[in-house]
């Protein structure tokens, strides 16, 4: 829903149209960020161990502040800048929150699978 809502302003020349896709884009994407802040907080209580629990902790803050790039990205086109200075920025900022959204968060997926596997295999699982 927020591509979708994001991208007719994406494709615009015109900045108060752009403005527009961009305010109603961020309508789902706060909602997201707001599941990810608030509405995961039981889930990540109840985690196997506090080791689980810090690294999904983690997992989401890197989730949330990688995402938030994003909306700052778009907006690139809407403060003066245009034309290939304007698509190397945006490149640059979509590239830098891709790597944090997806190999930092690979990464602690690893690490939470590994922390769960050994409880696991201790025997230690907090009963549900």
């Amino acid at each position: 829903l927020m591509v979708a809502l994001g991208y007719p302003g994406e494709i615009q020349e015109d900045l108060a149209v752009r403005w527009f896709w961009w305010k109603l884009a961020m309508v789902p994407f706060c909602y997201v960020v707001l599941m990810l802040m608030v509405g995961l907080n039981e889930a990540t209580s109840k985690q196997p161990s506090p080791a689980a629990s810090r690294l999904v902790s983690a997992a989401r803050y890197v989730t949330v502040v990688s995402w938030c790039t994003y909306p700052f990205v778009y907006i690139i086109k809407n403060v003066g800048l245009s034309g290939p200075t304007a698509t190397m920025y945006e490149q640059i900022g979509y590239s830098l929150a891709d790597v944090m959204a997806k190999a930092v968060f690979g990464v602690l997926i690893w690490a939470i699978a590994s922390e769960k596997s050994a409880v696991e295999e201790s025997g230690k699982l907090l009963p549900h």
